[in-house]
């Protein structure tokens, strides 16, 4: 018997989750002094915002697929 996953709707979508991640990070790392765990905070900061940049343009009405 197989076990059934856990499904859920997210009540915001991916954009607005990144956009919250990048911010709560970039407060995260401003209350430390710089350092390795301060850079690695910033950085996955940067990475969610490149995110929500690379899903906007994804998503955006003006895309063509590739053939």
């Amino acid at each position: 018997m197989q076990k059934q996953r856990r499904r859920f709707k997210q009540k915001q979508s991916l954009q607005e989750r990144l956009v919250a991640q990048a911010a709560r990070l970039r407060e995260e790392a401003s209350a430390l002094h710089p350092g390795m765990e301060r850079d690695t905070l910033l950085s996955r900061a940067e990475h969610a915002e490149a995110a929500v940049q690379m899903s906007l343009l994804l998503n955006s009405q003006g895309s063509k697929p590739t053939s």
